[in-house]
């Protein structure tokens, strides 16, 4: 049989929660029966590097930039112009794990979709990316032989918006990695120190972009805030886009001086920083899936979330849910939280147990069923 081949081109560009996905499944397929097979593609931007944790397996790359790349692929699909060549040599499958599917002659494919969150929202993506996408995406889902999905939601979205057979989709969820687990007093006092982090904290993950719906976040905080139930609240991740609105809401804010914006903290400090946290908050507009919610509670921290896309399929009965866009209602349920131990405990008691229903062995092995399937 030949290679299984990965596109690994989030994980080594470093883009957050689809380089998470394709790192730590291939990570999880090494161990398969089909481990000796994996073969790595990516398209590697400048500053982009491999993941350690993916060295040691053969791999093909092409150094361009991500529009550039983006661009050969679209250009490639309209022209009917196969990318074959690039793969090596008796490539079996090939697995798009990002948002770009090359077209290939005579191997079969499988594309993850995330999410189709830009046809959701297309005010939330900066306009060249949206209109990229909204061309793209319906014809990568046409001519993937089969896709993959990370939620119920993003199948629906597949189903509804591009007439995808249902019958075509496979829902494989994702699951917090090994690592995020409650963590020891003293570990977490040494990231709070290393991070200027107080006692009680309110902490968000996610790249910061309108869909996240921070300011809303931010309004509910200060609610908080002044009634002295909190002492910050941690925003963890990467400027993504069309920020500046956020960031000029914070400048503006009363209680701008107790928000901490750390940008990106490894995992390793990021599991400490979950389990030191009070109450873990993604009120997002709508989430693929929402991976920092499992995290959170594989953490032992207790989740507010909203009822959009995925958050209810993946919070289950171990969350407080709230509507996104009313601000009272996400500091009520705040408030709910700090002025609640008894409740903070039995959500934290049903979060480990919702987290455990989730694994990246499985995740490989229901993958790995997919692969059988066309091979």
């Amino acid at each position: 049989m030949g290679w299984i081949v990965i596109d690994v081109s989030a994980a080594v560009n470093s883009k957050a929660g689809l380089g998470r996905y394709a790192e730590t499944l291939v990570t999880h397929l090494r161990s398969t029966q089909v481990g000796p097979r994996l073969h790595l593609f990516y398209n590697r931007r400048p500053g982009g590097v491999l993941p350690q944790s993916l060295e040691g397996f053969p791999a093909r790359r092409v150094s361009l930039g991500y529009k550039p790349w983006r661009l050969i692929v679209w250009l490639a699909h309209l022209t009917y112009l196969p990318l074959d060549r690039l793969l090596p040599a008796n490539t079996a499958l090939f697995h798009a794990t990002e948002h770009l599917l090359p077209p290939l002659r005579s191997i079969p494919t499988v594309l993850t979709v995330h999410d189709l969150i830009f046809e959701r929202f297309p005010q939330y993506h900066k306009r060249l990316n949206r209109l990229f996408l909204t061309h793209a995406m319906p014809l990568f889902a046409r001519r993937a032989t089969t896709i993959i999905t990370i939620s119920q939601a993003s199948r629906r979205d597949l189903v509804a918006l591009y007439g995808v057979s249902p019958q075509k989709i496979h829902v494989i969820y994702e699951a917090p990695a090994p690592h995020f687990r409650p963590q020891p007093a003293a570990v977490v006092e040494a990231v709070r120190r290393r991070y200027g982090l107080p006692e009680r904290y309110i902490l968000t993950v996610g790249t910061i972009e309108p869909r996240k719906n921070l300011s809303r976040l931010l309004a509910a905080f200060e609610r908080v805030h002044a009634q002295g139930l909190v002492d910050a609240l941690v925003i963890v991740g990467q400027r993504g886009w069309l920020y500046e609105d956020f960031l000029q809401r914070l400048v503006e804010s009363p209680a701008r001086e107790a928000v901490i914006l750390p940008g990106f903290v490894p995992d390793a400090d990021l599991a400490a920083m979950y389990t030191g946290a009070t109450v873990f908050a993604l009120p997002s507009l709508y989430e693929g899936f929402g991976l920092p919610v499992l995290e959170a509670m594989a953490c032992g921290t207790p989740v507010l979330t909203s009822r959009a896309g995925a958050l209810p399929e993946v919070g289950g009965d171990a969350a407080l849910y709230v509507d996104p866009e009313d601000e009272e209602a996400i500091a009520a349920g705040l408030e709910r939280y700090l002025r609640d131990p008894e409740l903070r405990a039995e959500m934290r008691a049903r979060g480990f147990k919702q987290a455990d229903q989730f694994s990246w062995q499985r995740t490989a092995q229901e993958t790995l069923r997919v692969y059988q399937q066309l091979l």
